[in-house]
């Protein structure tokens, strides 16, 4: 049987699969994210095992970043510069490539969620949309004319500098880089750090969730007059709470003050502003859906 692999490779968690869509995986498993010669060396040897069972035809991957997926560079399927210890500069794609003999497909974990939802999710028929995660980060996955957009690099929308009201809100901020940026201010750990207590135990009716819509919406509210979206999509563990969609709706449009008069904004944001259907599950086969891909035609 032919099928693809997949590889979701998170800060915290590697999730590794094969099959060929939601409705068909035959083996999956999770992993945390160590060193890279141990995790790398683990997504390798799940993949052998099943190679013995079933066709892999190609595997495509999902990687926290910054990362270069750029087929021309001579770093593409690197992990570039991240932050993460000991991951700084790793050839990631060619060492699954070297391994394992098969076409590999490579992009940032938020792009390939992002292709995930495109192929069976809640961007089905849609060309141009954004995939947003909010969790341990803030990454942002963006498809412009059914292309994932790459430029001089992937987008880095978490680090997107926002208004920051210092009376209303003193706290600093705690991306190492930039301080007070999108996710300095809204990730999970800096909810976690402002209030003293993880977002998930913050209940419904705690003023965190308040400033949190106002911080997302004014990231959410950049990106839809920069790339006017047809959809939003907003992924990761904080969006979890699902009260925060309708305080976070509110609040884009309270900022857009009707600027944009479009049906999709102004009368069904709810569907314009969304979970994805395909959930925590995104990330994982959206990365088959890259291996599916690059088992065919390759493209940048």
């Amino acid at each position: 049987m032919r099928l693809w692999g997949g590889i979701e490779a998170g800060g915290t968690k590697f999730v590794c699969a094969v099959g060929s869509g939601p409705d068909n995986i035959v083996a999956s498993t999770r992993f945390p994210t160590t060193t890279p010669a141990e995790t790398i060396s683990q997504a390798v040897a799940f993949f052998a095992a099943e190679a013995t069972h079933y066709q892999i035809a190609a595997i495509g991957i999902g990687a926290f970043g910054p990362a270069d997926p750029n087929p021309a560079s001579s770093t593409f399927g690197y992990v570039t510069t991240t932050p993460k210890p000991g991951w700084n500069q790793v050839n990631f794609a060619g060492a699954v490539q070297r391994e394992l003999g098969v076409p590999i497909g490579f992009d940032t974990d938020v792009n390939v969620a992002a292709l995930g939802e495109q192929r069976w999710g809640v961007a089905q028929g849609l060309s141009t949309f954004v995939y947003l995660t909010i969790g341990t980060g803030i990454g942002g996955g963006i498809i412009v004319n059914n292309q994932r957009l790459h430029g001089l690099m992937h987008p880095e929308v978490g680090h997107m500098r926002l208004p920051h009201d210092w009376v209303q809100d003193p706290f600093p901020g705690n991306c190492p880089v930039h301080g007070d940026c999108w996710e300095g201010l809204a990730a999970g750990p800096a909810i976690a750090e402002r209030w003293g207590t993880p977002a998930e135990m913050l209940p419904p009716d705690h003023p965190a969730w308040a400033l949190e819509a106002h911080y997302l919406a004014l990231g959410v509210v950049n990106l839809i007059l920069t790339l006017a979206p047809e959809r939003v999509v907003m992924g990761g563990g904080v969006m979890e709470q699902r009260h925060l969609f309708s305080l976070l709706r509110y609040e884009v449009q309270e900022l857009l003050n009707g600027y944009l008069p479009l049906p999709a904004v102004t009368e069904t944001i709810d569907g314009y502003i969304v979970p994805p259907a395909l959930g925590s599950r995104a990330g994982v086969l959206g990365a088959i859906a890259l291996a599916q891909e690059v088992s065919g035609t390759v493209g940048w």
